[in-house]
C-alpha cells in the first residue's frame, strides 16, 4: 500500500499547477502525482494557440472576455464561474511567468497578443505555436524544486477507492460517497498498486481518442470521467464535444491529427472551398473567426454539399516573416508533406479536439464525491457551456489548480487516512490470449462514434450508435472480468463508457445548441442541463 496525503492523477496544467501551489503552502504534506506515460506527456503539451487573459487594459477588459465566453457557450455557461475564471486568470498567468514561462514579445518589449475565433480583442499569450509545450516545461521544472512532490511515471489509474471496496453498496443517489485513493496499474511491473490518500485530485484531461480523427494525444481516453461514472459520481453535458475546424488533412493518416492552430486564422488566414472560393460569410458575419462550433459545422456542410474530403486554409497572402516567426512548427509540418503554406493552400478538416462536458465540479473543484476534486478538461465546471471559447482551457486549469489548493489547505487536517483498504483482487483471471479482440473493438468504437455521433447528429444515428455500443460493452466486460488487467483493456473499457455518455447525453438533449447539432431538433430551447446522476 502506498500512502500519501494528496494523490494527483494527471500531470498536465491543472494537476501540476495544483501540486506546486499545494507544495508551497504546505511543505509538511506529501503529494504524489501519477502520470500515464512520461512526465510532460499530457493534453496540455499539445495546446498550440495559447492562453487567453485580459492583458492590455488599454483596449481590453474583463467584461469583453466574459461576454465572448458567454457568447461562445451558447447559453449554457455559468456566468459566475465565467466571471471568476476571467477575473482571476491574469494573476495565475502572471505567476507562471514568474515561474519561467516564456511568452512571445514584440520588439518594444510588450507581449505579442494573438487573436482567435470568438474573441473580440487580441488577448492570447503564446509561445510560437507550441504554447502548451512551454507551459508544460515550466510546470515540470518548477515541480522539481519541491521535495514533497513525488512524480511517478507509467501508472495507469483504474478505479477510485470508495465505500464500495469496503463492502458497502453505493448508488448514484448515495449522498455520502467518499474517496480514499485509487488503484493504479504500474505499467513497468504489470502489478496493480493501492494508493491511499486523504484527498485525491483528478486531472486526467480529455477523451478525444473515442473518435477516429482527433488532435488529442493517444493517452486521451477519458479515464478520469469513466472512473467517476463507475464510482457513481455526477457527470454532465457530455454531448458537447468540440471539433476543431482545422486539422491538417493528411491522406496517409496519422494519430493524433496535426492541428493547424486557430491562431493562424487570427493572423489572417482565410477558409476556402476546394475550388478556391470563400464561404464563411454565408454562415456568420465573423467569417473565418467565428466560434469553433459554427466554423466546424460550416466546413462539414461544405464538404458534404460538394463531396470534397477537405477545405482549404489560404495563408498565401500573409507576411512571410511574421508567419515563420509565429508558426514555425506548423510551417515545418506542412513542408514535410509537400505543402508550402506561403505558396500552397493548406488542406484542412475538422477533428475531435475538446471535451466540454465531464465531471461536475463547483467553484473550488469539489466533485459530488467527498474528498475527491477535479479540474481541467475532464470536468464540467460551467465555464465552457455548450462550446469552449478558444484558449480558455489552459486558463481554466490554472485557476482551478490554485482554487483547489486554497480549499484543501483549509480542510485536509480534518481528513484521516484509511488503513483498512483491501488490495486489488485479481483471482480467477488469466492472461489474454488474443489482443486482436481489443484492437478490433477499438476500431469499431471509433467508426461508430465518427459515423453516428459526430458534428451533425440525428435520432436514428444516435439509436444505432447506442445499440452497437451495448454489444461492445458486453464483450469488453467479459474480457475485463476474466483476463488480467492491461492498459489496452482499461483504455478500451473507458472509451466505451465515454462513448455511451456522449451518445446518451446527445439523445437526452431535444434541441440543437452549441456543439450539439441534431437535424431532428434544429431549434434552440430554454436552458437545459444534462446531468447523469
Amino acid at each position: 500500500m502506498n500512502k500519501t496525503d494528496i494523490l494527483v492523477i494527471g500531470g498536465g496544467v491543472a494537476g501540476l499547477s495544483f501540486a506546486i501551489w499545494m507544495a508551497e503552502k504546505r511543505k509538511d504534506l506529501s503529494i504524489t502525482v501519477l502520470t500515464k506515460t512520461n512526465t510532460g506527456e499530457s493534453n496540455t503539451r499539445y495546446a498550440q494557440g495559447g492562453v487567453a487573459a485580459v492583458w492590455d487594459e488599454n483596449v481590453d477588459d474583463f467584461e469583453k472576455h466574459i461576454a465572448d465566453t458567454l457568447d461562445a457557450g451558447d447559453g449554457l455557461c455559468d456566468e459566475s464561474v465565467v466571471r471568476m475564471v476571467v477575473e482571476e486568470g491574469p494573476k495565475r498567468v502572471f505567476e507562471i511567468i514568474e515561474w519561467g514561462a516564456r511568452f512571445d514579445k514584440k520588439v518594444d518589449g510588450n507581449y505579442d497578443l494573438g487573436r482567435e475565433g470568438g474573441h473580440s480583442e487580441n488577448r492570447i499569450l503564446h509561445f510560437k505555436d507550441i504554447t502548451g509545450w512551454e507551459i508544460q516545461r515550466t510546470l515540470n521544472d518548477k515541480a522539481k524544486q519541491y521535495d514533497n512532490i513525488t512524480i511517478l511515471e507509467h501508472y495507469f489509474a483504474i478505479n477510485f477507492i470508495t465505500q464500495h471496496h469496503l463492502g458497502r453498496l453505493t448508488t448514484r443517489l448515495s449522498p455520502d460517497i467518499e474517496c480514499y485513493g485509487a488503484y493504479a496499474l504500474n505499467k513497468e511491473t504489470n502489478k496493480i498498486e493501492t494508493f491511499v490518500a486523504r484527498t485525491t485530485i483528478l486531472a486526467t484531461g480529455g477523451a478525444g481518442q473515442v473518435y477516429k480523427s482527433t488532435t488529442n494525444p493517444v493517452i486521451a481516453s477519458g479515464d478520469g470521467i469513466a472512473m467517476m461514472y463507475r464510482a457513481k459520481g455526477r457527470v454532465a453535458n457530455m454531448e458537447f464535444i468540440q471539433f476543431h475546424p482545422t486539422s491538417l488533412y493528411n491522406p496517409a493518416g496519422e494519430n493524433p491529427s496535426f492541428l493547424i492552430s486557430e491562431a493562424v486564422r487570427g493572423f489572417g488566414a482565410i477558409l476556402k472551398t476546394a475550388d478556391g472560393k470563400e464561404f464563411m460569410h454565408k454562415y456568420d458575419e465573423r467569417k473565418s473567426l467565428a466560434p469553433r462550433d459554427i466554423v466546424a459545422r460550416a466546413i462539414d456542410n461544405e464538404m458534404k454539399i460538394r463531396g470534397d474530403e477537405y477545405v482549404y486554409l489560404d495563408c498565401t497572402h500573409l507576411d512571410k516573416e511574421g508567419f515563420l516567426n509565429h508558426f514555425p512548427n506548423i510551417y515545418e509540418k506542412c513542408k514535410s508533406i509537400g505543402i508550402d503554406p506561403l505558396v500552397d493552400f493548406i488542406p484542412v478538416v475538422p477533428a475531435c479536439h475538446y471535451t466540454c462536458g465531464g465531471i461536475v465540479v463547483d467553484e473550488m473543484g469539489r466533485t459530488s464525491i467527498k474528498n475527491l476534486y477535479a479540474a481541467g478538461e475532464c470536468t464540467s465546471s460551467g465555464l465552457h457551456g455548450a462550446n469552449r471559447l478558444a484558449s480558455n482551457s489552459l486558463l481554466e486549469g490554472l485557476v482551478y489548480g490554485k482554487r483547489m489548493s486554497m480549499d484543501i489547505e483549509q480542510v485536509i487536517d480534518d481528513i484521516q487516512l484509511r488503513e483498512d483498504i483491501p488490495a486489488w483482487d485479481a483471482q480467477g483471471t488469466t492472461d489474454p490470449r488474443e489482443m486482436v479482440l481489443l484492437t478490433q473493438s477499438l476500431k469499431e468504437l471509433k467508426e461508430i462514434m465518427s459515423s453516428y455521433v459526430g458534428i451533425v447528429r440525428t435520432d436514428v444515428r444516435l439509436k444505432r450508435a447506442l445499440d452497437r455500443l451495448y454489444l461492445l460493452y458486453d464483450e469488453t466486460e467479459v474480457l475485463y472480468n476474466t483476463t488480467t488487467i492491461s492498459p489496452q483493456l482499461c483504455e478500451l473499457r473507458n472509451l466505451i463508457t465515454i462513448a455511451y455518455l456522449i451518445t446518451r447525453c446527445a439523445q437526452m438533449r431535444k434541441e440543437s445548441r452549441g456543439l450539439h447539432y441534431n437535424t431532428d431538433y434544429p431549434e434552440q430551447f430554454p436552458y437545459q442541463q444534462n446531468t447523469l446522476l
